[in-house]
This record gives structure tokens, sequence and C-alpha cells, in this order.
């Protein structure tokens, strides 16, 4: 057995180097040229790294289900969608700490949407979130009573981009009312959000009670936003009736 061999292999367990650890004998025996021998065992490490950072991005961001921008059908999408999807692919919305607001009845695709802009976020490096609304309060609230609410903070401002779907499904108490505009007044020109919501505007006094706190909330959130209107037929009809014909 080859000591130098056994040495690269130590070493490379040691700094966590998982192609080179599992590939060095097999690779070693075609080697002709030492240094680019040593290229391609960095390259390939290199490769190997940057695919298990995506997938841990995409696993530490929760979603629900794996939904792909590449998966929709964009002539079956209201016309707002097929409209600005294409500027947002880019995730520009993303470098320039702009927010997107995807408003319409249930259906429409609004998730699906947000979850495949949120996978590509994964898939070009950005620190991602997906939480429903309700969640969300539930576990501010719970972080309130046990006095870890700054550390909370801290976290959620680390986000690029923080998801919150189905805003207006459910309603929610005054203290959640107040803890979910706080947390959402911090990421406010300086990170991204994506928010999916049934709901009007002028509706959203429904959710957050407080005029004024309603008022100040809709212009933090649409301030230089993207605003979709996913008013249209049912996506979700779609899917299904595809699946079965």
């Amino acid at each position: 057995m080859n000591p130098q061999i056994e040495n690269i292999k130590r070493y490379s367990k040691e700094l966590r180097l998982k192609y080179i650890y599992q590939n060095i004998d097999c690779e070693s025996e075609d080697a002709r040229n030492p240094l680019e021998f040593l290229q391609n065992m960095l390259e390939q490490e290199y490769i190997l790294k940057l695919d298990t950072s995506k997938k841990n991005r995409i696993r530490n961001a929760r979603f629900p289900f794996n939904k792909l921008l590449e998966d929709l059908n964009y002539e079956k999408l209201p016309k707002d969608a097929q409209e600005k999807l294409g500027q947002l692919e880019t995730l520009k919305f993303i470098e320039n700490n702009q927010n997107i607001i995807l408003s319409g009845v249930p259906g429409t695709g609004k998730t699906h949407i947000a979850i495949g802009l949120g996978i590509k976020a994964c898939n070009s490096g950005f620190k991602t979130l997906f939480t429903t609304t309700t969640a969300l309060i539930n576990k501010l609230k719970e972080s309130r009573s046990q006095k870890t609410l700054q550390i909370m903070e801290r976290q959620f401002l680390n986000y690029d981009l923080i998801i919150i779907d189905e805003l207006g499904y459910i309603s929610f108490d005054k203290e959640g009312s107040e803890l979910l505009f706080s947390h959402l007044s911090l990421r406010a020109e300086r990170k991204s959000t994506i928010i999916t919501t049934n709901l009007k505007f002028n509706k959203w006094h429904e959710i957050f009670k407080d005029p004024l706190m309603t008022t100040a909330m809709v212009d933090r959130l649409t301030h230089k936003s993207f605003l979709i209107d996913m008013d249209g037929d049912s996506y979700r009809l779609y899917e299904t009736l595809k699946m079965i014909t």
C-alpha cells in the first residue's frame, strides 16, 4: 500500500475533501502530470462542494415541496405573471433588495412561482427561507415568550430571501399582527421578501386590524416592489387535469 496515497487520504479526510478522499486511489493510477492531476482533483472537489452547498441551502430553506420554474406552463398563468416572470427569473430583485407580492385568488400558481424563485435563489448562492404566515407568527410568539426575539430578528435579517406564504388565509390577533409588522419592517429595503396572499391591499386591514399599521405595512412592502396580479383561471385545476388525461 502506497504510504503517500494513505497520507493524502488522511489529510483529505481531516480537511473534509470528500471527492479526493473517495477517488485518490483510482485517479492516481492514471496520473502523468502532477500539476494537471492536482488541478483535476481540486476542480472535482470544488464542483462537489458547490453541489453540496446548493443541496444544503435548499434543504435548509424548508420548502414544503420542490416546484421548479421550469415545470410551469407560462401560458396557463395569469397575464401579469406571464409578463413579469422573465424579469424576476434573473433574481435581480434580490440583489436590489426588492420585494415580490403575488396576490390573487387561490390556485393560480402563486406558491409554485414563489418556491420556484426560491429554489433558483438557493442554486445561485442566496440564503433562503420558506414559511407560512401562521408558522412564522407562532414562531415569533414562541420567541417572545422565551425572550429570544432579538436572536430571531438577527436570523431573520440574515436571509437574502424570505418567502411568506398564505398571508390572509387565516386571521390572527393583535400580538401576531404587531410581531409580523415589526419583522417585515426590519427587512424593508434591506433584504428581499416574497409574499403570497389571496387578499387585495384594500382588505389587508382584515389581517392587521389597526388601520395605521395596515397603511404603514402596505407602504413599506410595496415600495419599489414587484406587484403581481394573480387573478385568473385555476393553475391547480390545469395541473390536475393534465395528470388524469
